[in-house]
């Protein structure tokens, strides 16, 4: 295990989300596993915390998901921004769709158990999220919302800690965003707000 993964209370999970970053997720089922991007993903609730994410019916890691019931989110990083890219441009899917494709073999990428999920986290993230499937199979199918809820929290203590974000000098551990076309922004330099009083009328 990594010296720098330590879990996070699952009070403060919606942290790890509520800055909006591209997610990975992640399922297995049956002895086969599957990861993907997401760029639609985000924190629903505070106790218990739940999450929302969006992906096509078309995708391996979906019917992985539906499957066992459960999933992980993790928070890629700038260093991960090509294998982000290729995770979510690639299939998981073979032609006849008969069985999927195992994307962690594929580009040789180092997964570790979860401590309550069986779905596989992607080494070197900034976060990783457990998540409980929570059965809503009305927007499931109309508008492929998964809603899950947070069962369990880690992220990397050099980016994340006491509840908030903290990069700098950590520019290759900053968390990204999908725009387009394969182009990412990087989350920057944190910024607090100030008091400020209404004006006197």
């Amino acid at each position: 295990m990594s010296s720098y993964r330590l879990p996070v209370d699952l009070a403060k999970a919606y942290r790890l989300l509520n800055h909006g970053p591209t997610v990975l997720v992640s399922a297995s089922h049956g002895g086969q596993r599957n990861i993907m991007a997401a760029a639609w993903a985000m924190p629903l609730d505070f106790s218990p915390p739940k999450v929302a994410v969006v992906l096509d019916k078309a995708t391996w890691t979906r019917q992985l998901l539906e499957a066992s019931g459960e999933f992980a989110l993790q928070v890629p990083t700038v260093s991960q921004v090509d294998v982000t890219q290729a995770l979510g441009s690639s299939s998981g899917l073979t032609l006849t769709e008969q069985q999927g494709i195992d994307k962690f073999a594929a580009y040789g990428l180092t997964a570790f158990a979860g401590s309550v999920v069986g779905a596989p986290l992607l080494d070197g993230c900034a976060a990783w999220l457990e998540c409980r499937l929570l059965p809503e199979p009305s927007i499931q199918n109309s508008y492929d919302l998964f809603l899950g809820e947070v069962v369990a929290a880690q992220a990397d203590c050099r980016v994340f800690s006491d509840g908030r974000w903290h990069f700098a000098g950590h520019d290759a551990l900053r968390t990204i965003h999908h725009v387009a076309g394969g182009h990412f922004l990087a989350d920057g330099d944190a910024v607090d707000a100030r008091p400020l009083k209404p004006a006197s009328p």
